[in-house]
């Protein structure tokens, strides 16, 4: 039964092309083939049931508007290598969402549109070496969530960054090889995501030293960077800066030592800064004390006026000498003041009883 099911696919197939005249051939699996036909455009005249289609080498043009295979919604297998593509336009292929294999090798492809994958939700490999893709658009490739196989073999990849790295992580099977690299600092990321995916033949096209070398095998003294690196607490300081020296390359000749000049000027700027802070700190203290010697101490008006007219018996006495010394001037102020500099004693400070005796022998001789 199933025999004569194919017979009858087969022998109506053969007789639509035979009717239709399209330049390709059918199988009895639904393959058809239209390799190498100079084609401009897929034929509308071939089954619409067709499940795999091959129109590579040939001279498809990719329209900037709108999908490129419209009359075949059910096809799972599709090749348009060898076609001069150069970009693809959003939603290009987004009426094939049974698609399952894409072959888009040497198309000349240079960019990819963030949506030119748009509606292949069910593709599982996609071929895209021998291009001209000089970056990893990776948004391209997240809405393939079933995607499994991606070939970017033979592009013009140079670098690619962490980022773009994290995100292929949902594709298990991705092949970079045939790819100019350039082994320096940047491509640390790239070694670190090949050695995790156990990835090989990896290798690097510049610089010429390098060329031909597997990026998983280089180390950080090959790639010319300055890896940090953690040791041991036992690991003394001498060790460690063995051991860093070992992993640095070393610099060309005549270039080493410059930092001297700085470290030099930076002592001096700190030294003129100190010297100006205490030159400053120290006029200020001179002015202080310079105000400070200005000051005069004011004269005591007590010295001047005397004690004796705080009480009543002072005045008495002062009344009974009165006479005793109206010839004599009375001392100023400032010679008071410079009495009491002096370190004399006033007559005010003299007591009374010492006075007694000088005051009779004046009365007894004013009496004679």
């Amino acid at each position: 039964m199933a025999p004569a099911c194919l017979l009858g696919v087969c022998s109506l197939l053969c007789a639509w092309s035979v009717v239709t005249g399209h330049p390709c051939s059918l199988d009895h699996q639904g393959w058809a083939d239209c390799k190498g036909k100079s084609l401009l455009h897929a034929p509308t005249s071939l089954p619409r049931n067709i499940t795999g289609l091959d129109l590579s080498f040939n001279y498809l043009v990719v329209p900037h508007h709108g999908t490129l295979l419209m009359h075949f919604p059910s096809l799972r297998s599709l090749n348009l290598s060898s076609n001069a593509l150069l970009a693809l336009s959003p939603a290009v292929f987004s009426n094939l969402g049974t698609l399952r294999l894409l072959d888009l090798s040497s198309c000349s492809i240079a960019y990819l549109h963030t949506d030119a994958f748009k509606g292949l939700e069910n593709l599982h490999t996609l071929l895209l070496r021998n291009n001209s893709l000089q970056e990893l658009e990776v948004p391209s490739f997240l809405m393939l969530k079933a995607l499994f196989h991606l070939d970017l073999r033979h592009n013009a990849l140079v670098s690619v960054d962490t980022l773009s790295l994290q995100l292929m992580d949902a594709v298990p099977q991705v092949q970079l090889e045939g790819n100019p690299w350039v082994c320096d600092c940047t491509v640390h990321p790239l070694q670190q995501w090949l050695q995790r995916r156990q990835a090989v033949q990896v290798t690097c096209a510049s610089p010429p030293g390098l060329r031909g070398r597997e990026v998983t095998a280089l180390d950080s003294q090959d790639l010319g960077c300055r890896m940090k690196q953690r040791f041991p607490r036992g690991v003394s300081t001498a060790q460690q800066i063995t051991v860093t020296h070992s992993n640095t390359t070393t610099p060309p000749a005549g270039k080493g030592g410059r930092s001297w000049p700085y470290l030099v000027g930076f002592l001096v700027a700190a030294i003129g800064i100190s010297i100006l802070i205490a030159l400053a700190a120290k006029c200020k203290l001179f002015h202080k004390n310079f105000a400070s010697y200005r000051h005069r101490p004011l004269p005591e008006t007590s010295s001047i006026r005397g004690s004796p007219m705080e009480d009543g018996s002072g005045w008495d006495r002062g009344s009974s000498r009165r006479g005793a010394c109206e010839s004599h001037p009375m001392p100023g102020a400032a010679d008071l003041q410079a009495e009491d500099d002096d370190g004399f004693i006033e007559d005010n400070y003299i007591q009374p009883s010492e006075q007694l005796p000088e005051e009779e022998e004046r009365e007894s001789h004013l009496s004679i």
